[in-house]
């Protein structure tokens, strides 16, 4: 295959001799006026426009979300637009705070049009424009740079006269702003851009510090990297004069899909406005994406003004449905997986900052640092199960993690291990991703833990009732004058253990509890089984786990949990304490000795069976219950 070579057919940009620019030393220190251009600019772009129902869902989401300035039509292009502005003016659905844009080419009957749309609203943003470029005034327009100011001038005097007359108390009493945009900015000679807009707010005579004019100056078509679109503005900014008067407004597309990049990099070159979609959708490649650019403030400590995007999810459920476009899952914020860690790595991670930034609240501390999380995805109504996600590539701090959020169980290490590698190898048995239902299910199958999904879930050995006591005919008699008294040296289990259908009855001697029931269980099931690890703590969050024998929960009972690793100690003396299979159980009761049993009957399950517990973890996976 031959390399790409562009040879003549594509030109570089030029840059801006601009040798004193300021922007690249500027911090984001504010945030910008917010327009939604998402019911014209992305409703144009759509290969199916939305309905009218669609179209006035996605408006009161937008208001609903915070937006003040919303772009609702292009009312003198179809009879469509011009209903659908009517319709919420006429029905009272324009806040009072709300500003409606509507949008106009430079061309008398179309603004005339226009007008009518909006009689009657309390606030407008009359938005006109007309090409300025060399591209478009040669090829297109077979204009003059004359010409092309002439145009507008002459349209923006007419604007001006409408406005005039719409703003009588008897048509209507509007509130305007005058918006005007030399459409193909970026491609047009900078100069010539500052020029067009000084004479079009000449003609427009009423801006002000108190009513500023609205220059909005597009990227139309993304010819140039992020940097040039920022000496652009700054060039702009700080040639236009009586500054205080104008709203400098940008309006980038993301042909070269750096159009969020752009926008934060021309909004520190002088930018107040921006116009964009929700998640970006727009002509070609799109519009910049508004939420981008609002969480990417808020992530650096900058309240988004006054938009609101506290449920993520309920916006992306409206956008997408409108728009009949799913939002990617790998989007900014909003995709489905952009809070989900796979990789072990970043699953250890994860658990391990969660459990530091836990400690920095504890001590007054809330700034927010979390490995592979930039923003708290808590603060964008997201939960903190989708943040690690499993499949046959994730690590056991991710599981162990999962199983902590859900269950509220702090596996001892050596366990995450374990119950990880059972993981592992149902997610490479069924080759689909374990999600954090799988993962819960697979737990309490594997450990034999009654739920409230799961039931009873007992093993192949289940406690039926105990007894513990001092064995009197191992103490020993003191001899040292406190009245003879014995001190046991064993403790004695007496029990009930179902097995196979049957009631089994139990008893065994040792130097403490566990040790006792392990005695009591080789004796009657000849199974041999030695404790290589025991832990335990109190579950303090709310747990879908029971402790009642009937799988109804223990009330308001705190419980316990208990941790047991049990090894054969015929394979410990064969190769090692190190290298010996270890089997872990798990316990949960309100009482801790009884969880410590229930632990031991866990393991006692899986060791007297290992083959089984893939099989069982593969078989929940599969079939999505216990």
């Amino acid at each position: 295959m031959a390399p790409m070579i562009p040879g003549d057919k594509y030109k570089p940009y030029t840059p801006i001799d601009l040798p004193n620019r300021a922007w690249p030393a500027k911090v984001p220190t504010k945030t910008p006026i917010w327009t939604s251009v998402d019911l014209r600019d992305g409703n144009q772009a759509l290969i199916n426009p939305m309905s009218g129902e669609q179209k006035l869902k996605f408006y009161q989401k937008l208001v609903e979300v915070g937006f003040k300035e919303i772009e609702v039509a292009f009312p003198s292009a179809s009879d469509t637009d011009f209903g659908f502005v009517r319709h919420i003016i006429e029905n009272n659905m324009i806040p009072d705070d709300v500003y409606i844009q509507v949008l106009t080419p430079a061309r008398e009957e179309l603004i005339r049009r226009t007008f009518e749309s909006i009689k009657g609203a309390k606030n407008v943003i009359l938005h006109m424009y007309n090409a300025s470029s060399p591209l478009f005034r040669n090829v297109v327009f077979q204009n003059s740079q004359e010409q092309t100011v002439d145009l507008a001038v002459r349209h923006t005097k007419i604007v001006r006269e409408l406005v005039d007359e719409y703003s009588k108390p008897e048509n209507g009493g509007t509130n305007f702003k005058y918006e005007y945009s030399p459409e193909t900015f970026t491609q047009t000679e900078m100069d010539f851009a500052v020029t067009i807009c000084e004479e079009v707010r000449k003609a427009w005579g009423k801006a002000s510090a108190e009513n500023p004019i609205i220059f909005n100056l597009p990227a139309t078509v993304e010819v140039g990297p992020p940097n040039h679109y920022a000496d652009q503005i700054e060039y702009f900014c700080t040639n236009i004069t009586d500054r205080p008067s104008v709203i400098v407004s940008l309006h980038p597309h993301n042909d070269r899909g750096c159009a969020v990049a752009a926008t934060e990099l021309g909004m520190l070159a002088g930018g107040d406005r921006v116009e964009g979609c929700l998640f970006g959708n727009g002509e070609r490649t799109g519009n910049v994406d508004i939420v981008t650019l609002a969480l990417n403030l808020f992530s650096q400590g900058i309240q988004p003004g006054e938009l609101d995007l506290s449920d993520i999810q309920s916006v992306v459920d409206v956008v997408s449905g409108c728009n009949d476009i799913p939002v990617h899952p790998r989007h900014p914020y909003a995709g489905d997986l952009v809070f989900t860690a796979f990789s072990g790595s970043h699953q250890d991670a994860i658990k391990k900052g969660f459990a530091a930034q836990n400690k920095r609240i504890e001590q007054g501390d809330n700034t927010w640092e979390i490995p592979y999380l930039p923003i708290d995805p808590v603060d964008l109504g997201c939960t903190y199960e989708a943040v690690i996600r499993v499949n046959s590539q994730s690590g056991k701090g991710g599981v162990a993690y999962l199983v902590a959020q859900s269950l509220g169980l702090d596996l001892p290490r050596r366990m995450q291990v374990s119950f990880y590698q059972v993981i592992q190898e149902v997610a490479d048995r069924t080759g689909k991703e374990m999600t954090s239902e799988d993962i819960t299910r697979i737990f309490t199958q594997t450990y034999h833990l009654a739920s409230l999904e799961a039931g009873r879930n007992e093993g192949r050995f289940a406690l039926r009732g105990y007894s513990l006591s001092d064995d009197l005919s191992s103490s020993i008699t003191s001899e040292d004058g406190d009245g003879g008294l014995s001190t046991p040296r064993l403790r004695r289990f007496t029990g009930k253990v179902l097995h196979g259908g049957k009631s089994h009855e139990l008893t065994g001697t040792g130097n403490g509890v566990l040790s006792a029931f392990l005695d009591a269980i080789e004796s009657t099931f000849s199974i041999k089984a030695e404790i290589r690890e025991y832990s335990e703590h109190a579950i303090t969050k709310s747990s879908s786990l029971q402790t009642g024998s009937n799988g109804s929960g223990s009330g308001s009972k705190a419980q316990a949990a208990s941790y047991v690793e049990l090894v054969d100690p015929a394979e410990k003396d064969k190769v090692g304490e190190k290298k010996c299979v270890g089997y872990w159980g798990v316990g949960i009761d309100v009482d801790i000795t009884t969880a410590s049993l229930k632990a031991v009957l866990s393991a006692i399950t899986n060791i007297s069976k290992p083959e089984k517990v893939i099989e069982e973890a593969v078989e929940v996976a599969a079939n999505g219950k216990n």
